[in-house]
């Protein structure tokens, strides 16, 4: 499976680390929505789509499942989010 198109959506919040939303379209055939780059304190991550369990917990809905796999992910979205800052 490959990433055949990273957008990015940028969230405009003064003092958020929210940043922005990616979606990825894997094959020209499936996305994931809501994958969040947030600005933390060793620098930008990439965070799944999650939900609220009624623990309180949250939960990721879609994730990688081996190192690999997440590492591409998510440099792949961190370079596409950095090469459309402006």
């Amino acid at each position: 499976m490959r990433i055949s198109e990273v957008r990015i959506r940028k969230v405009d919040k003064e003092d958020s680390k929210l940043k922005a939303l990616a979606s990825v379209t894997f094959d020209n055939c499936f996305v994931v929505h809501d994958i969040k780059i947030i600005d933390g304190t060793e620098g930008l991550f990439v965070a799944m789509p999650s939900r609220k369990t009624k623990e309180g917990e949250y939960k990721d809905i879609a994730h990688p499942i081996n190192p690999d796999t997440r590492k591409l992910l998510s440099e792949t979205i961190l370079q596409t989010y950095n090469d459309n800052k402006d």
